[in-house]
């Protein structure tokens, strides 16, 4: 116990700077506002399940190291670079291809058939996000969990998956909720087109900005 309370101060810094990343709004965000007001509070979950079951991922590289090698290595960083613009740009595809041709609301059914494919998606873009993987990094740099024992970097990853679920949880229930539905379905061409512009310049800014 008291090797856990040594630890605590850099634990908390790191789950601090992880809730700055999960509160700000990014393409994380705005993947739940499409999901939460096109398929409800069900559908949000699952996504924001995908997106912590991938912070996962990328809490095990900070304690690894694996954030920071990829911060040193161009040749990494182009490879990941190019991974996240082009999922943003399927997202944009897929967002202008609804403001186009906008699709039934789903069914309760249809939302439960398509439960792994949102978690999947949610994942997906987790671990290809620029903005994520660069808080990551700036977590990694604060050091001081890497030489952790294991009980304690297995609470560390816990606690980033739960600030994660939690976080994103939040937006997409706002995003769920009737007054943001009722909004969505009555203008849900501009809310489509909105968002596909959003991924579409983020997928664009990625590919520009040096990193």
């Amino acid at each position: 116990m008291a090797v856990f309370w040594d630890y605590l101060p850099a634990l908390l810094a790191a789950w601090g700077i992880q809730l700055v990343g999960v509160m700000s709004p990014g393409p994380s965000v705005a993947l739940l506002l499409g999901v939460g007001t096109a398929q409800g509070a069900r559908a949000a979950l699952l996504t924001c399940a995908g997106i912590a079951s991938g912070s996962i991922i990328l809490s095990l590289s900070t304690v690894l190291g694996l954030t920071v090698i990829f911060a040193q290595l161009a040749e990494a960083m182009l490879v990941l670079k190019l991974l996240g613009a082009g999922y943003l740009a399927w997202l944009a595809f897929g967002a202008f291809r609804r403001a186009v041709s906008p699709p039934p609301p789903p069914s309760p059914t249809s939302v439960r058939a398509s439960a792994t494919r949102l978690a999947r998606r949610g994942f997906l873009l987790q671990v290809t996000n620029p903005k994520a993987i660069f808080f990551w990094i700036a977590i990694a740099s604060l050091g001081g969990l890497a030489a952790a024992p294991w009980p304690v970097i297995a609470v560390f990853v816990a606690g980033a998956f739960l600030n994660s679920f939690i976080g994103h949880g939040l937006w997409g229930l706002v995003f769920a909720s009737p007054p943001m539905r009722r909004l969505y379905l009555s203008g849900r061409r501009w809310v489509e087109g909105a968002l596909g512009a959003f991924f579409a310049f983020a997928s664009y800014k990625l590919l520009t900005t040096r990193i």
